[in-house]
């Protein structure tokens, strides 16, 4: 067991936990927010690709699920709030159109795949299974925003805006969830 260098480092486990759990919860987000886009878009065009992107959600989060429970982690508190606000954001942006949900997606991807690299780069060879799970969730990530933009995000109404806010939210429920 290593212990932190200087006071408020995290230990090599309290980090571990940190990435399964900020990564469960993410997942779970991510699940919601496209059940939220499908519980209006269900019966479009736009269905299969949202119906696909979640499936890819629900493997990521079931590995992650998995990982909780094999390492003994504790889920974040927060759970019941991005049940929520996963559907309500899933939801609202498809409220305001296709672009729109199109545009939810490319905004937490890229701050997902920001974060899937740091998370990365910080395992080093420590734990390659770990590592090699986020680098392959991170490429899927990354194909749901390039599938996003061929669908028209760019297109959304106040897309600078949509994009910049979802990606603030997204960045304080990540910080969020490492910690509670």
């Amino acid at each position: 067991m290593s212990t932190p260098s200087l006071p408020g480092d995290l230990s090599a486990e309290e980090k571990l936990a940190r990435i399964i759990r900020v990564n469960q919860a993410g997942e779970y987000g991510a699940k919601r927010i496209y059940e939220g886009q499908l519980a209006v878009l269900g019966k479009t065009a736009d269905a299969p690709v949202l119906r696909e992107m979640l499936a890819q959600e629900e493997q990521h989060l079931k590995k992650f699920n998995d990982l909780i429970a094999a390492r003994g982690v504790r889920p974040t508190a927060l759970e019941p709030v991005w049940h929520a606000a996963g559907f309500a954001l899933g939801a609202a942006t498809a409220l305001l159109g296709r672009e729109a949900a199109m545009a939810c997606t490319v905004a937490v991807e890229d701050v997902i795949g920001e974060h899937y690299a740091e998370q990365a780069a910080s395992l080093g060879a420590e734990e390659p299974e770990l590592k090699s799970t986020i680098e392959s969730f991170r490429r899927d990530e990354l194909h749901h925003r390039e599938v996003s933009l061929q669908h028209g995000a760019e297109q959304a109404p106040a897309y600078p805006v949509l994009t910049g806010a979802i990606k603030a939210g997204t960045r304080l429920a990540i910080w969020l969830s490492k910690r509670i």
